[in-house]
């Protein structure tokens, strides 16, 4: 049983860049898988991307490839979303997900149009 503390949500313009972070601990973070999802008002939670214990192998929803990159650096327990080229239907609160089963409160991100 781990800990996860989501930051770095905001209000951003279309078209504009975001990092969320999320740092881990509680748990031995380098081998465990981590993924971002993320839930819209009156929508079921979604998956964003994902990736492996090491960083060697990632996978993104079809709505956010291209756009948005994971990220991790295991030195610092630490997991990364950079999200860029935002639109208002990326509106959602962001969570952060291990593989041990621990879930994050979740960050705010608001894109305006």
């Amino acid at each position: 049983q781990g800990h996860l503390v989501e930051s770095g949500g905001g209000l951003v313009p279309s078209g504009g860049s975001l990092r969320l972070s999320c740092a881990a601990s509680g748990f031995r973070f380098e081998i465990y898988r981590m993924t971002w999802y993320r839930q819209a008002p009156g929508k079921e939670r979604e998956l964003v991307a994902t990736i492996s214990d090491t960083g060697g192998s990632t996978i993104y929803a079809p709505s956010v490839k291209n756009r948005f990159t994971i990220s991790r650096d295991n030195a610092k327990n630490m997991l990364y979303l950079e999200m860029n080229s935002l639109k208002p239907e990326d509106t959602a609160i962001y969570f952060c997900h291990s593989n041990t089963g621990d879930w994050g409160r979740g960050t705010q991100v608001t894109v305006s149009s």
